[in-house]
């Protein structure tokens, strides 16, 4: 019996084509969210220490490498949203009536909701 034919899968294979860079990018994101998420549940526990506890780990985390950390984040963060509302449309299909939504619409909404709920929060977070 003969051993069934494998294709040599080079390890850099996702670096020969930019849509495969981008969605490597993106699965390693959620990595750094969920790192972040570890950090949520950190600042959770050390508000159980009180106000003093809170106030240093907050100190601590305006140190230079925590920085940097947040920066990365918030750039995986903004490249996973946006690479998912731009895959949105052919995740679902809406219609009106027996008319297909275009696309653009699909996405723009998405693009739409994100700008209503970030000024409200920016809104409610700095009118304090």
């Amino acid at each position: 019996m003969s051993k069934p034919y494998v294709r040599p899968m080079p390890a850099d294979w996702w670096l020969r084509r930019g849509s495969y860079l981008l969605f490597m990018l993106r699965e390693l994101s959620s990595v750094f969210v969920a790192l972040y998420v570890l950090e949520l549940l950190c600042v959770a526990d050390r508000s159980r220490g009180g106000p003093a506890a809170l106030e240093t780990f907050f100190t601590a985390l305006q140190s230079p490498g925590w920085i940097l950390f947040h920066s990365v984040v918030l750039a995986f963060a903004l490249l996973h949203t946006i690479t998912w509302f731009n895959l949105t449309p052919q995740a679902i299909d809406v219609r009106l009536g027996e008319e297909k939504v275009p696309a653009v619409l699909v996405a723009g909404a998405n693009y739409a909701a994100w700008i209503v709920v970030s000024v409200v929060l920016g809104w409610i977070l700095l009118r304090h």
